[in-house]
């Protein structure tokens, strides 16, 4: 089986956008302010733009379970205040649900929060234990920047953040560590805000105690990570120099990355430096990249060909990436498999 962590819902149909953009001209004219209810998306448009976009890739390219969420650059959640951030996460999450439903061999729930900058992440509580209990999700995506990047919160590793990490405790669920648009011109959402965010999640764990207080917390960092598998050296000596446990010891119980990396040579480095214990299958399809490599033919986010293709790796490596880590790291999900006879 392969189970693919890291899948957004970013071919919703049109009128989820639409719903968006009234929902927003409503924060400065409450006449524009839309409800819920007006939204009206049938089972069959949901049908429609699954199995012609990411089921069919899934199918084509060989994988078997998505774990999905929301668009991750329509989290906005530097838009409005809480109320705006929480009546668009239930939103949101009622799509993902909904698609789980209609294909529940295929996908399975991660949920979005209702973050919004300088409010108090245990706000979100509500939605994730709702996500959880009546979805069944097996995740959360956590965004370590509310404010678009100008990265005005605390970092992850301050008490800030404890309420949300005691209730993934509670529910034994990981986040990935997921930022949403940026609105900082210095810095381009997916080539740039993203890897940032990737990079700057792994040194605010580097650089704390976090896992001392929550041994069983459980972080996913997507895209590779973002720099840290080219500069694990750097990371090994700060380590050193700070007085730290080694990064093994220190990060690697808690810490995973998937290989949302889209050429084979990210994919060999990613393999050869990062234990294979930590490392997570994943595309983001359909996501940031969505072209054809002129250099090999092939869709730059089929990344299992980058797997299949890597020679730091056994067969017995490639199912962990594959699968084995995947059930460890999301034991809700593992549960609904073995539940199912998977």
């Amino acid at each position: 089986m392969i189970i693919d962590c890291h899948g957004h819902y970013t071919t919703a149909p049109k009128a989820l956008e639409d719903w968006r953009n009234r929902q927003i001209a409503g924060l400065d004219d409450a006449a524009l302010k839309p409800d819920p209810a007006e939204l009206g998306i049938t089972d069959e448009q949901l049908r429609e733009t699954i199995e012609n976009n990411q089921l069919r890739n899934m199918r084509e390219r060989g994988s078997d379970i998505t774990i999905f969420s929301p668009r991750a650059s329509f989290m906005a959640h530097h838009i409005g205040d809480f109320e705006t951030s929480s009546t668009w996460a239930t939103i949101c999450n009622g799509l993902i649900h909904r698609v789980t439903q209609l294909f529940p061999e295929h996908f399975v729930g991660a949920a979005m929060l209702p973050q919004s900058p300088g409010v108090p992440p245990e706000t979100c509580i509500r939605e994730l234990e709702r996500c959880v209990r009546e979805y069944g999700f097996v995740a959360i995506n956590l965004n370590p920047d509310p404010s678009g990047g100008h990265w005005k919160e605390p970092p992850l590793s301050d008490r800030w953040w404890y309420p949300i990490y005691e209730k993934m405790v509670e529910y034994d669920i990981p986040a990935m560590i997921h930022v949403s648009t940026s609105c900082n011109a210095c810095f381009h959402t997916t080539g740039a805000h993203y890897l940032n965010a990737d990079t700057t999640a792994f040194m605010q764990c580097l650089t704390s105690n976090l896992f001392k207080d929550f041994p069983t917390l459980r972080f996913v960092i997507p895209h590779g990570g973002g720099a840290v598998p080219y500069h694990w050296g750097r990371f090994r000596g700060l380590a050193q120099d700070m007085k730290l446990p080694p990064i093994e010891e220190h990060l690697l119980g808690n810490v995973f990355f998937d290989t949302c990396v889209y050429h084979q040579p990210g994919i060999d480095l990613l393999t050869s430096v990062i234990p294979v214990d930590n490392i997570l299958f994943a595309s983001e399809m359909i996501g940031a990249v969505r072209g054809i490599d002129p250099q090999t033919g092939h869709h730059f986010d089929d990344t299992r060909r980058y797997v299949d293709a890597a020679a730091s790796l056994s067969d017995a490596d490639r199912h962990k990436v594959f699968e084995a880590n995947a059930r460890r790291v999301y034991p809700r999900l593992d549960a609904l498999l073995k539940a199912r006879g998977l």
